[in-house]
């Protein structure tokens, strides 16, 4: 069994990731809206990994006697000035999000509960590729800085990124 500590814990986790895939959907309506499909089609992927991360939450919450308690998700920004400044604010999301991860791991020592410590392991993992992703992106958007041409040569390469279900802690979400 779960403390309820965790278990709140780990509920606020499931509505933040829960929060990032409609932040990342908005931005993939977005980026269709500007033409630029591909950016729209990583977003979507990113959306749809976003989902898979809560639903580890949900699963392992459920797997340790846990109650799931699924609460209200804001509204993320619907407007982004460019490609640029969508990408800025999904690293500074990221960022909350790793500081969030790092605080849970934080606590599952506290509490000394081991099997969710590892559990999230695979999480803090997860956080370096995520910001890395939005890094690159952003050092390449830099190196065009607004010309056409390398836009719609990112916009392509972005739209190669496929979707892969996650195996978080050996299980396999979908």
């Amino acid at each position: 069994m779960i403390s309820k500590k965790l278990q709140d814990a780990i509920n606020e986790q499931i509505n933040r990731e829960l929060y990032s895939e409609y932040l990342y959907s908005t931005m993939s309506a977005w980026f269709a809206g500007q033409t630029l499909n591909g950016f729209s089609m990583w977003m979507e992927v990113q959306a749809r990994e976003e989902h898979a991360h809560a639903m580890g939450f949900y699963k392992y919450l459920l797997d340790r006697g846990g109650e799931v308690e699924l609460k209200a998700i804001a509204k993320p920004p619907k407007k982004f000035k460019d490609a640029m400044d969508a990408f800025k604010q999904t690293l500074e999301h990221e960022h909350f999000i790793t500081k969030s991860i790092n605080d849970l791991k934080d606590l599952a020592i506290k509490e000394k509960d081991h099997a969710f410590d590892s559990f999230l392991n695979w999480y803090v993992d997860e956080q370096v590729e995520e910001e890395n992703n939005d890094e690159t992106i952003l050092g390449k958007l830099n190196i065009i800085k607004g010309r056409p041409e390398g836009l719609l040569f990112l916009d392509a390469e972005l739209g190669a990124r496929v979707f892969t279900p996650p195996i978080i802690s050996g299980i396999q979400l979908f």
